[in-house]
């Protein structure tokens, strides 16, 4: 077997590590699968905005299982390669990109994740930017215009990123300070599109679907998450999230009461505040009677 036919094998089996191989359940709400597609035809990076567990780690999911195209001469189409990063206040340039590490063996490189998703044409997603250090996020700008390159200072090279790469990241506006917020100059790199939580008949859905509950049990978890959110305005710092919500319904069904279910899921993991958590019993109790 010739050299190129084992370096082409080595990242077929890279790609599809990655790869999102069971379509995900996804419910749209607006004009994001189209935009979505539209910006990875350009090649234009992505910015997803919204509060946590509006689902846009479960979209980004979906569109690479959407995305789908023949690789490597395959005649069925495969899943776009994702590889997601959870960023943190510690995340370095190393981390991304990559470093050296002392094996039994000597020195050897090992690509950090987003220079395999630029060697392999995976979708990079970098999931809540804004917790990462603002001199780790500056060395995606290459890779955000038509350039399209990786720099890797310790080993002296400049990747050029493969055909199906695509950046995409996200942060959640509602915990934006001066200290985490993104750089106009790294956000004037992307298009953005805005994520909420969905209308009550989507969120019922969507939490009939994922909880596997009648849509009776659906239906008055919605009506929990939306009344719950008005309380935003009488000190709960952000509103109930779908995935709570879904998380609630999953207790049901295993037999959890509706309302010890509400308090695990819901009350007791959106505040410590006590009055805060009366009013948010009182709503549940409202609707669960």
């Amino acid at each position: 077997m010739s050299e190129t036919s084992t370096r082409q094998e080595a990242t077929i089996w890279q790609a599809e590590e990655y790869s999102v191989t069971e379509e995900p359940y996804y419910l749209p709400i607006g004009d994001e699968i189209p935009l979505f597609e539209a910006a990875y035809e350009q090649r234009i990076p992505v910015l997803l905005k919204g509060p946590t567990g509006c689902g846009k780690t479960r979209f980004v999911e979906y569109m690479a299982h959407r995305l789908g195209k023949p690789m490597n001469g395959a005649g069925d189409n495969a899943p776009r390669p994702l590889i997601t990063v959870a960023c943190h206040e510690d995340l370095t340039a190393s981390d991304l990109v990559g470093r050296y590490l002392l094996d039994a063996e000597g020195t050897r490189w090992i690509d950090g994740p987003l220079t395999r998703s630029v060697k392999v044409g995976a979708i990079c997603y970098l999931d809540e930017v804004v917790e990462a250090r603002k001199d780790t996020t500056v060395l995606i700008h290459p890779l955000t215009d038509y350039r399209r390159l990786l720099p890797v200072e310790k080993q002296g090279q400049v990747v050029e990123a493969a055909d199906g790469f695509l950046l995409v990241i996200s942060y959640n506006p509602g915990y934006q300070s001066a200290l985490k917020d993104l750089k106009h100059s790294t956000r004037q790199r992307f298009i953005s599109i805005e994520f909420d939580y969905p209308p009550r008949e989507h969120e019922m859905e969507i939490i009939q679907h994922e909880a596997a509950i009648d849509a009776g049990l659906a239906g008055d978890l919605a009506k929990l998450g939306e009344k719950v959110r008005n309380l935003r305005e009488h000190g709960l710092g952000e509103g109930v999230s779908t995935r709570l919500l879904i998380y609630a319904g999953k207790l049901m069904a295993k037999g959890i009461s509706p309302r010890r279910a509400c308090q695990v899921a819901v009350t007791w993991s959106l505040t410590d505040d006590h009055e805060v958590q009366r009013s948010i019993e009182e709503v549940v109790t409202s609707i669960f009677e």
